[in-house]
């Protein structure tokens, strides 16, 4: 279907891809991965608009291949009086009606073979989009998702989350070829997470999906293609298997780079007692050994082992405070909200210093409702200690970061004196001195997202609110991002749909509930998640892996190979049981 051969592309002052090369056929459900920034929307970008870029290499595609396209931002210019049924048959309906319109011209016998060609024309677009029984077939694609009791309402009626998923549905319906999806999964809760999950893996086409979401990647892809550091590789099979394979090829690979570097060390050593003996000595064999051994030194470096393709650079995300809170963090007493004709009611509950809580519920609860009405601290209802210094992280990043400002001088604007304070601040972030100068705009989601948490942290809060901080991250920043959570002193107030970040890294939870919110402990909310979302024992295994994932990587850290294999044997038995 598409055949992309030793691709390279670059913009003025950044390598892109190097000599990439790829296939992708007919069915695959293909997750596309890489850290933030690497080149997944640009790649994306070039294959559905070739002659839009300067590149080498060859893309070969299909020429009668139809594509889907579904944008990682939300397309706020929704028609919002039109009925989710009538949104999805849009272009079904609009065809129908041009059908109908000629064959009501067919009374008028004048021009006939244009109307003819026209008649045929609209019949072939109508058969393109697969529109037989269409109607059928929404009904059953918004029974799949879970969305039926959508199918009347108004689209101004249903959350963004929902919004979507209709989108994807719209999509899906259409019978592209190849439908691409960028990051469908941000802002879904966990409800929707699944319908789209359920979505991917009933659709019978080719899917090429860019998503940094866990628990997606784990259950729909039988093909990953990795970009990173620019290169690329693919991998035919589960997601949680490929991160297997790569772990298993950076113990072998480690493995031979120590015993070369060995190698090397005990070879320059000998070469310097030779060239100490040949200093003292006239004797032409001392200068032939003496070369020869140069000589395996040029060879040992020249074969010496590659870095693993994995070892890829994970962020420093540092959240530090400053003075620590002295009483209550926050209080919330019989607070009402009312939102998109919604309400928040009698809303009651408190943080202490140094508590970390999520705040979770379904899209269009009021959960950024309630955030912002926290951050605005305008509420006679919203107690918070003088002692506490608030910072915020929008899932809106324009909200607090201004697109048309370069980073160095939003940083500036921070309090940062100096260009080598703010190049040093950055660098641990994954933003290097050729970044400084780029407009915010101009970065991808995920390097936005890592530019408010490198400002949020630079702000020495000692509360936090963080709304939806693992948006746009890749997996290597949101393991990052669940360190620095662990690691920080300070109160944090979190919404997030990401099960894996709140069980790993939080305290309890706060659970939207018919309009009003109730205290869960952590514990609580796990057996409820693997009764309703899961199946039996699959968030244990997972923790269970990730502690075998990071002992392997202390193994690898003292050169154990041993137990790093013998670990390695330990988590592909816990693999198999996911």
């Amino acid at each position: 279907m598409i055949k992309v051969e030793n691709m390279s592309f670059s913009f003025p002052n950044r390598n892109l891809f190097n000599k990439v090369s790829f296939e992708l056929n007919h069915t695959d459900h293909c997750a596309f991965i890489g850290s933030s920034g690497s080149g997944k929307s640009t790649l994306i970008d070039m294959i559905m608009h070739p002659d839009d870029y300067m590149f080498d290499g060859k893309i070969g595609i299909d020429n009668h291949l139809r594509y889907g396209y579904l944008s990682q931002f939300l397309n706020l210019d929704k028609p919002e009086e039109t009925s989710v049924f009538n949104y999805i048959a849009e272009d079904f309906i609009r065809i129908e009606k041009e059908i109908a319109e000629i064959c009501l011209s067919f009374e008028n016998p004048e021009d006939m073979e244009e109307k003819l060609e026209a008649y045929q024309y609209a019949l072939d677009a109508f058969q393109a989009i697969d529109g037989d029984a269409y109607e059928s077939k929404i009904e059953k694609k918004l029974g799949v998702a879970g969305l039926t009791k959508l199918r009347n309402l108004k689209i101004s009626e249903i959350s963004g989350g929902e919004f979507k998923l209709i989108q994807v549905i719209k999509e899906m319906l259409h019978q592209p070829d190849l439908l691409i999806m960028d990051e469908p999964d941000v802002f879904l809760d966990f409800e929707n997470i699944n319908a789209l999950i359920h979505l991917i893996n009933q659709h019978k086409k080719t899917i090429l999906v860019i998503t940094h979401n866990r628990f997606l990647l784990n259950h729909c892809f039988d093909k990953i293609i990795h970009l990173e550091n620019n290169e690329l590789q693919t991998f035919d099979g589960r997601y949680m298997d490929y991160n297997f394979n790569l772990l298993q090829t950076k113990i072998e690979l480690l493995e031979m780079a120590v015993a070369d570097e060995e190698e090397i060390e005990r070879n320059a050593q000998m070469i310097e007692r030779l060239r100490l003996i040949a200093t003292m000595s006239s004797e032409a064999s001392k200068g032939r050994t003496l070369k020869a051994r140069v000589k395996y030194q040029e060879r040992l470096e020249a074969r010496k082992v590659k870095a693993p393709f994995i070892n890829v650079k994970q962020p420093m995300i540092r959240m530090k405070q400053g003075e620590p809170a002295e009483n209550v963090v926050l209080s919330v007493q019989n607070l009402s909200l009312a939102f998109d004709e919604a309400l928040l009611d009698n809303v009651n509950f408190e943080i202490l210093p140094g508590e970390k809580i999520a705040l979770i519920g379904l899209n269009g609860t009021g959960k950024s409702t309630l955030f912002r009405a926290i951050f605005s601290n305008d509420s006679e209802h919203i107690q918070m200690d003088d002692s506490v210094k608030l910072s915020y992280l929008s899932q809106h990043q324009g909200e607090s970061l201004k697109e048309t400002k370069t980073i160095l001088d939003a940083f500036y604007d921070l309090g940062f004196e100096t260009y080598g304070q703010i190049k040093s601040y950055l660098y641990g972030y994954g933003f290097d001195e050729s970044y400084l100068k780029h407009r915010i705009g101009d970065l991808s989601g995920g390097e936005k997202n890592l530019l408010q948490l490198a400002k949020v942290s630079a702000e020495k809060g000692n509360f936090m609110l963080l709304d939806e901080p693992t948006s746009h991250l890749d997996t290597y920043s949101q393991l990052a991002l669940e360190q620095a959570i662990i690691d920080y002193d300070g109160a944090i107030l979190m919404i997030s749909h990401d099960y894996y970040m709140i069980t790993n890294c939080m305290d309890s939870v706060l659970f939207i509930d018919q309009g009003t919110i109730r205290k869960m402990k952590m514990k609580k909310f796990k057996r409820m998640i693997f009764a309703n979302h899961f199946k039996r024992d699959y968030l244990e295994n997972e923790q269970i892996k990730k502690q075998l994932e990071i002992n392997i990587e202390k193994a690898l850290n003292f050169n154990d190979f041993d137990l790093a294999k013998k670990l390695s044997e330990d988590l592909k038995e816990i693999i198999k049981k996911m």
